[in-house]
């Protein structure tokens, strides 16, 4: 046989973003909306970029995002609309009306979820703690706020203040 035909011919594949990072509760949309249905942990403050990777992921999970809202605190530019997966998700923002530590996303055939939102600037063993707090099914119905709080309290890996949205003097990286 020849090279030629012991190989298959090499092929370019496209580069593929890496995907959302998110932890996700096994069961239907909460009731009440006070409970976390999992968490998010973007890697960057670009909120265009990291809303569409993650309506990316979620829209054939849970049906078409149409809207999503934020807490404007932690987010130096807020889209008003992104494009995902061939349609318009609509992006709207919330000072004291929503959790500061908490995204909201809306379908029209699905419902509400809340997902917790991770600092990107969080460390790696941080964020584990919290992905898998707020994607438990069973124990305490925490809040966004709430499980931030209670990440800190713990401070052995947090690299992120829960009151302020800055790195904490305790980083450690990843």
């Amino acid at each position: 046989m020849s090279a030629t035909t012991d190989h298959p011919p090499l092929r370019a594949v496209p580069f593929r973003a890496p995907t959302a990072r998110l932890a996700l509760k096994p069961v239907s949309p909460s009731a009440g909306h006070v409970e976390l249905d999992g968490a998010w942990w973007p890697r960057s403050r670009d909120l265009t970029h990291e809303l569409a990777a993650l309506a990316d992921v979620l829209d054939p999970l849970w049906g078409r995002i149409t809207r999503i809202a934020v807490n404007s605190r932690y987010w130096p530019i807020i889209p008003r609309k992104i494009s995902v997966n061939g349609h318009v998700v609509k992006v709207g923002w919330f000072t004291s009306e929503q959790d500061p530590h908490k995204i909201l996303l809306l379908s029209y055939t699905a419902g509400r979820w809340d997902l917790l939102v991770i600092p990107p600037e969080t460390s790696a063993p941080s964020a584990a703690w919290l992905m898998a707090a707020a994607s438990a099914s069973t124990g305490p119905r925490l809040t966004a706020t709430a499980l931030m709080t209670a990440e800190q309290a713990d401070g052995t890996s947090s690299s992120y203040e829960a009151t302020t949205g800055r790195p904490g003097r305790r980083a450690v990286g990843m």
